[in-house]
């Protein structure tokens, strides 16, 4: 029989936000706007380092209609900075910037470990594993 604490029942599970920390669903969907101001498109995940818990990437997602064919760059999460006033995370790189950065392909299982440091580099930010 699984033991349940008496005084966490009835509790809400979801992390609130505060002025400092955010619950990673509510990262997830947030709009991502360019230096010039102009909405580039909206993260579409966070990926964590399953040992340290350290952000490796959050996904940009743009270029589809309706979710439906987008690209997904992963960038260092070093490169977003929360704007208030947006409600929204802003680069300091346009859309025709990240266009040509490293992005990821379906096809390939191994993305991640074989591209992490093109990554970084693209973006000029050291990586989260120094």
């Amino acid at each position: 029989m699984l033991h349940q604490n008496q005084s966490t029942q009835g509790r809400d599970p979801y992390v609130k936000d505060t002025p400092t920390l955010i619950a990673s669903d509510k990262v997830e969907g947030t709009a991502v706007y360019g230096a010039d101001g102009k909405r580039i498109g909206s993260i579409q995940r966070i990926i964590l380092e399953k040992r340290g818990g350290r952000v490796a990437y959050a996904v940009l997602s743009f270029g589809g209609f309706w979710g439906i064919g987008d690209d997904y760059y992963p960038l260092p999460w070093e490169k977003l900075r929360y704007d208030e006033e947006l409600d929204g995370y802003r680069l300091d790189m346009t859309k025709d910037q990240i266009e040509g950065a490293p992005r990821y392909r379906d096809d390939d299982g191994d993305w991640y470990k074989n591209n992490g440091r093109s990554v970084y580099d693209y973006y000029g930010v050291p990586p989260y594993w120094m």
